[in-house]
């Protein structure tokens, strides 16, 4: 049996995108594992991306060449729009050919798919047991409800993320970096590569729950210390990494899996940097974990501080402070370990006294990287419900899911005002400029490097 897969990520920067940072440089580890059950199931597996291809005119084409029996497409609520352009080409050109949908959209937003006539079978949850069971089924003459069961997987038991499923692809359509995945940042040179450890976040922000727990569950399921550093292992071998990244909703919520996958990490002989998600007051209550991490390669956090206001932290839930934000880029600045803040403006009730809160809470931290959000309406979170209720939303389109802070997403927000807001969030101030000089080029360690490297080449 063929199956292809379809990776329908366009939304953001569209076709021929490849290399281009996180949405179009990374793998999408779900296709990449599901890919491998299905091989283990006896189906032959490939990959269309639309992020690698010119046109639709191109996808209508491969589609035609390679007459799978099935295709698989994942989908997030801003691929909507893509992945049904996907299924609807699919359908025109061959309408034998069984179609399914899986990913966060169809299990949240069930109804909205369930009723398409370009959708054969939908598999919400979690596809690793249900998918490849499906395959065996039609292999061997049976039939499949429309909607298929979710099954939770034994993470151990899964079979690690195919990342030449990608590869492979991305080559043929003139994917020339030499590394697996798209480095983007310097601190994580290239080859570099992204795992992922665990499913699930026990926390309760309102911006995104409960609809990760309609597709994890309620608990955080983590993979063993020995199958991470297993797969680990296979990388190195593979590609040679010289960095990489845990895209695990918040990797440092199990301090004891973190402890020991330290240890375990610096005993197999790795010493390669990387990053990961955290959150703010997990750093502050555990500063000699954040400590063990620098020592064993950590180079950056992740971390979604959202707001300098206590007011809209309680109300969306975040479960944080302020103060807890601060102390947390403190940590970090003591350790060498870069921060990412991830930081929404536009909240429901937010007043722009409290976006200029947030502003100075930046200034007061000075994080090496910015990632801003215009607060955008997800579905099945309880913030989206907020927002449907008292007719907030100004989403018309699935596009718009996107967390960019290039529109406004809701009502009762200036949009020049969050315009003027955006970018002074971002500027730096006189002594944060000079202090960020000091340290890439005038401090006196990193002199002396210099004048010895120099003197080494002379001799």
């Amino acid at each position: 049996m063929r199956v292809t897969l379809i990776y329908p990520g366009i939304g953001g920067k569209g076709f021929n995108s490849l290399g281009q940072g996180m949405d179009s440089g990374w793998i999408g580890h779900g296709l990449a594992i599901l890919a491998a059950c299905a091989r283990q199931a006896g189906a032959e597996v490939d990959l269309i991306d639309l992020r690698a291809l010119p046109d639709w005119e191109t996808f209508r084409s491969e589609v035609a060449r390679r007459r799978p029996d099935v295709v698989g497409v994942s989908m997030m609520s801003a691929d909507y729009n893509p992945g049904m352009r996907a299924l609807e080409i699919v359908r025109q050109v061959n309408p034998a050919i069984r179609t399914c949908v899986g990913g966060p959209h169809p299990t949240i937003c069930l109804g909205e798919v369930q009723d398409s006539p370009l959708i054969d079978h939908i598999f919400p949850g979690e596809g690793e047991v249900s998918f490849p069971e499906a395959l065996r089924t039609w292999m061997s003459g049976g039939a499949v409800p429309r909607i298929v069961p979710p099954v939770q997987p034994d993470l151990d038991a899964v079979p690690y993320a195919d990342h030449e499923l990608f590869l492979a692809e991305w080559r043929r359509w003139g994917y020339a970096l030499d590394s697996p995945e798209a480095p983007f940042v310097p601190e994580l040179p290239a080859p570099f590569v992204t795992i992922i450890a665990g499913r699930g976040c026990i926390y309760n922000c309102s911006y995104c729950q409960p609809a990760e727990r309609h597709i994890f569950g309620r608990m955080v399921r983590r993979r063993s210390v020995p199958n991470v550093i297993a797969e680990l292992t296979e990388l190195r071998e593979r590609y040679r990494f010289n960095s990489f990244m845990f895209h695990d909703d918040c990797l440092t919520e199990d301090r004891e899996w973190v402890i020991a996958f330290c240890r375990a990490y610096q005993e197999a002989g790795f010493t390669q940097p990387f990053f990961c998600q955290s959150r703010a007051d997990i750093i502050v209550k555990n500063e000699d974990m954040v400590a063990l991490m620098a020592q064993a390669g950590l180079r950056g956090y992740l971390i979604g501080f959202e707001s300098g206001s206590d007011r809209v932290l309680r109300f969306i839930r975040k479960g944080t402070k302020v103060w807890q934000n601060l102390r947390a880029a403190e940590i970090c600045r003591k350790y060498g370990i870069a921060i990412w803040a991830n930081y929404m403006l536009g909240l429901p009730t937010e007043t722009e006294d409290e976006m200029r809160a947030t502003i100075a809470m930046l200034k007061k931290m000075d994080p090496d990287y910015y990632s801003p959000a215009f607060y955008t309406p997800h579905p099945g979170s309880d913030l989206f419900a907020y927002c449907e209720e008292h007719g907030l939303s100004l989403i018309t389109s699935h596009d718009s899911y996107r967390r960019n802070p290039t529109e406004v997403k809701i009502k009762g927000h200036d949009a020049a005002f969050l315009q003027w807001a955006l970018a002074e969030s971002q500027r730096r101030t006189l002594p944060n400029r000079l202090r960020r000089l000091w340290r890439r080029y005038a401090r006196p360690d990193k002199v002396w490097r210099r004048v010895r490297r120099a003197f080494g080449r002379e001799a």
